[in-house]
């Protein structure tokens, strides 16, 4: 009884998986929309393409690490920084990745689908380095910039460590306005230079590009300040992103741009679902030919097998690159590798002779330590993958990874048990009939 209720339970598993799957693989089927349980919790379910699929832009940055004794330090710094810009400039799916070019430290920017390449170069290679300067004299700074009516010190009185955030708002006319706020030093130097300089300008620098100059009316204690100018509302946006995301930590020079066309992606695309499609059906033919019914079985284990695995690279928004096209097809090597080692050893039992449950049952047992063993090493070999590699390296990790995990869920969930189910039916009791389903030929049966 208690055998039978767990084969209910699995075949229920199986079937709402069958139809939840089927409905998220569908290239016009729903969204994932949890707001109707209480939860908000909504995403768009599409496959995501890479850059070597989509097309769009790759960007080399050099970076100059002369002066840093930290080299390797600072390449990780400038990623984070970079990731950061490019999350806020919205770009979907980007890829960022370190690499080296001789005894220079580069860092690798991809960026799917994306128009406007120019004033992505400019967000991404903006430094960013905020100052706020006093009025100073020129006499006594021979080298202080004089704009806008003003003499600036050479020394900042605030810097960019003591920023916390900006956004953008309007003042009371309308205009366009980017409010910051500081950080508890940065509110105390600010109230002290305000206090000192009434009546007086501070002048505002980016890059060595004077923002804004505003006459101090009164103290500020709060740490809060405002640049105010002719800004448009992009011009402001970007000025905000550049000011959240901080500053680069060493100077960057861009050494390659690289256009990739969406007609060589979809190319790429295509043939490779070819050649996928081309394995697949021969690797069916071929389970089909030898092993008969226990093929075909095989065959509807692959076919939930790739239903379950496309889903998850949906859900889990997975960027699906050539590279990690070639991780699911091996994956599917390997989840065809599983159910032929179970068959042969299903198929072993039953030439000596054995009735087709306990057949299942040993072939099962003697199967599964070979099959845990070797997705375990695939595992291992996808992980190290994935956090060693770079690029489009690690999209072959993530779809490898899926995949295999995918590939045992498969084996305990439609195989196993419709073999079990299918053991326990009358009409296959007999022997003959049994091993001509089984492509096992009578000569090979072992006669007690």
């Amino acid at each position: 009884m208690g055998s039978k209720k767990g084969l209910l339970i699995k075949f229920i598993v199986l079937f709402i998986i069958l139809i939840l799957t089927t409905l998220v693989v569908l290239p016009k089927g729903p969204d994932l929309d949890l707001t109707m349980l209480g939860i908000n919790y909504k995403k768009q379910l599409k496959l995501h393409k890479g850059l070597d699929l989509q097309g769009g832009t790759q960007l080399v940055y050099e970076l100059d690490v002369s002066k840093e004794k930290k080299k390797s330090e600072a390449q990780d710094k400038a990623i984070a920084v970079i990731r950061n810009r490019v999350d806020a400039f919205g770009v979907s799916e980007p890829v960022i990745y370190p690499e080296t070019f001789g005894d220079s430290l580069r860092v690798v920017v991809e960026l799917p689908g994306i128009s406007n390449i120019d004033e992505a170069v400019n967000l991404i290679g903006k430094t960013a380095q905020l100052q706020f300067k006093e009025q100073g004299n020129v006499s006594a700074e021979p080298n202080t910039p004089v704009s806008l009516g003003g003499v600036w010190n050479k020394e900042p009185i605030l810097t960019g460590a003591e920023f916390k955030r900006a956004d953008i708002g309007r003042d009371e006319q309308g205009n366009i306005e980017i409010n910051l706020e500081f950080n508890s030093e940065g509110a105390q130097k600010f109230a002290d230079a305000t206090k000192r300089n009434i009546g007086k300008q501070i002048a505002i620098f980016l890059d060595e590009d004077l923002l804004s100059a505003p006459t101090v009316q009164n103290e500020i204690t709060d740490g809060k300040a405002r640049i105010t100018g002719k800004f448009s509302l992009q011009e402001a946006k970007n000025l905000a992103i550049q000011l959240n995301a901080g500053a680069l930590p060493v100077p960057l020079k861009l050494a390659e741009q690289k256009n990739i066309g969406a007609t060589l992606g979809e190319e790429s695309l295509d043939s490779s679902f070819l050649a996928g499609f081309i394995g697949l059906m021969a690797l069916m033919i071929f389970l089909l030919m030898f092993y008969r019914f226990l093929g075909l079985l095989t065959v509807f284990s692959l076919l939930v097998y790739t239903l379950v695995t496309l889903s998850a690279f949906k859900l889990l928004s997975v960027t699906l690159t050539l590279a990690g096209i070639a991780g699911f097809i091996l994956s599917t090597g390997a989840a065809a590798e599983a159910s032929v080692l179970i068959l042969e050893r299903i198929r072993e039992e039953k030439r000596k002779g054995k009735p087709l449950s306990m057949s299942i049952e040993a072939g099962y047992r003697g199967a599964w330590s070979s099959i845990w063993d070797s997705n375990m090493v695939s595992l291992i070999l996808a992980a190290i993958v994935y956090y060693l590699g770079t690029g489009l390296i690690k999209g072959f990790g993530i779809t490898l990874a899926i995949g295999v995990i995918v590939s045992l869920l498969t084996v305990v969930l439609v195989s196993e048990p419709i073999l079990r189910f299918m053991s326990g039916q009358k009409f296959i009791k007999n022997e003959k009939f049994l091993n001509l389903l089984l492509g096992i030929r009578e000569r090979e049966v072992k006669k007690d």
